[in-house]
């Protein structure tokens, strides 16, 4: 009688579910004493991928999810190039340092036809700011030294709808981040408010060129006036730095006539992410400085690259070249014409969403006509159900839509957000104003959870208190149960 075998060496020839590797645990703290063959691997991280969100139906992220199949294959050829080796890669080099220019171009930076723009590539806008307020409080620094004054104590001033990374830059360089609060119905940064918060110390005031939470652009317009005033009066010299980490590659397209960027003489400095609406994916961003002398000598590093020096200012050493070569192929594949059809597609696609969703009569619309193509938009009636309930009630058609609570002081408004992305289709908005439509039917009969919760107790931790919920209570304990729920799936 001829037996079966079933060895290790023979394995790899039969079928990847016929083998023991899909019966064994998935190693989780400890790498395996022993290896498997390269399909069975490829079959076990495959099918535990298969439970992540659709990227193409994230409408909660910002970054690029689709590009040329012919962009995909130069990002596969180049995947293997570490960034940081010039002398090495100096083709790779010579392309970041054209598309600096041309973004620094298309932001009116004051440089001759044939200059070197100031700036540099990074890995998105969270390194890109750090950067730039590393350069405002060093020029802060020395301005206050020449001045035989103190260094102690310096502050940034933003809106509170600033993204995490300013919190981060605030906590990781000892800055303290004076915030001007929100307020219902105007969710963005006050220009006039900002520049009252100005004091001797303060290094810069950031201005958000397409908040997160709402896609608006902050008044840097009006925020540059009032500053020079300011500065006039009391001979600080106080800059602004424009986070355009969403809109700068939105606004020169589509609003052309917005005075937002070096246009405006308190401008210093400008960042962009290429992974959002610069069309590439994930792990680009830009930060570009209005003149060399906005960026301190002494934090720029100098390597010798063919024979000629190439600066260097960079919170990070080894990094992939494949997203800076994405760069450079999106610029000169779709240039100036090919971007603006492209931003004005998903205007218009965030048009008939917005409209689709105003039909429905149960929502205000929060964002603007002016800024990020995406739609925020809140319940009018959260009394029986709430935006979270109906971001979760949507997962079960694949969409990943965010619902959210503004910051101080609109804490009390909890919103839905729906970014509109390049590869998101005038067919894909019908069928999400279709899903949200019936979302909307399926809990209008269901019982009201807020209800509910309100009439049994207000719950603190593991501690049950018998007690009358506010609408604010009850949006919070919402948040954090559908936060939970999606923590355990992760």
């Amino acid at each position: 009688m001829v037996l079966a075998t079933n060895s290790d060496s023979e394995e790899h020839l039969h079928s990847t579910f016929a083998s023991r590797y899909v019966r064994a645990v998935v190693p989780r703290f400890k790498m395996p004493d022993n290896s498997m063959p390269k399909d069975a691997a490829y079959q076990v991280i495959n099918d535990e991928l298969m439970l992540d969100g659709n990227p193409r139906l994230n409408l909660a992220s910002f970054v690029t999810t689709w590009m040329e199949p012919e962009c995909d294959k130069l990002i596969m050829d180049s995947v293997n190039k570490n960034y940081v080796d010039m002398d090495e890669y100096p083709v790779t080099t010579e392309l970041q340092n054209r598309c600096v220019n041309m973004i620094a171009n298309l932001f009116h930076a004051p440089v001759g036809e044939d200059e070197a723009a100031i700036g540099c590539g990074t890995v998105g806008s969270s390194e890109a700011i750090m950067l730039a307020g590393l350069a405002f409080k060093r020029k802060w620094q020395q301005r206050r030294r020449a001045q035989g004054l103190s260094t102690g104590n310096p502050n940034i001033v933003t809106g509170a709808n600033v993204q995490v990374c300013w919190e981060k830059f605030a906590r990781y360089f000892e800055v303290e981040l004076k915030e001007v609060k929100l307020s219902e119905d105007y969710y963005v940064m006050d220009p006039a408010k900002a520049v009252e918060m100005v004091d001797e110390n303060t290094i810069c005031v950031a201005a958000i060129l397409g908040s997160t939470l709402t896609g608006e652009f902050e008044d840097v317009k009006t925020l540059n006036d009032l500053l020079a005033e300011k500065n006039a009066e009391t001979g600080w010299e106080t800059p602004i730095h424009v986070d355009a980490a969403s809109g700068g590659f939105i606004a020169p397209f589509l609003y052309p006539d917005l005075e937002w960027d070096f246009r405006l003489p308190w401008v210093k400095s400008i960042n962009v992410s290429g992974h959002k609406y610069g069309l590439v994916y994930a792990g680009v961003g830009w930060v570009v400085w209005r003149t060399k002398d906005d960026l301190p000598e002494d934090l720029v590093f100098h390597i010798n690259y063919l024979g000629a020096d190439q600066p260097t200012f960079t919170l990070n050493f080894s990094k992939g070249s494949s997203q800076i070569i994405a760069q450079y192929y999106q610029f000169i594949r779709l240039g100036f014409e090919g971007y603006k059809n492209i931003m004005e597609n998903c205007m218009d696609n965030a048009r008939r969403l917005r409209e689709g969703i105003e039909k429905t009569g149960k929502f205000y619309i929060l964002s603007k006509d002016i800024g990020v193509p995406l739609v925020a938009f809140s319940l009018k009636d959260s009394s029986k159900h709430t935006v979270f309930e109906i971001a979760e009630s949507l997962r079960k058609f694949g969409w990943i839509i965010p619902a959210y609570t503004m910051p101080a002081d609109a804490q009390h408004i909890a919103v839905l957000r729906v970014v509109i992305r390049e590869d998101f289709s005038r067919g894909l908005a019908e069928r999400l104003i279709t899903h949200i439509t019936q979302v909307l039917k399926e809990i209008d009969g269901l019982p009201s959870r807020i209800a509910s919760l309100a009439a049994t107790a207000a719950v603190s931790g593991d501690e049950v208190k018998p007690a009358k919920m506010s609408l604010e209570d009850i949006t919070k304990y919402w948040k954090r149960l559908v936060e939970h729920k999606r923590n355990i799936v992760c």
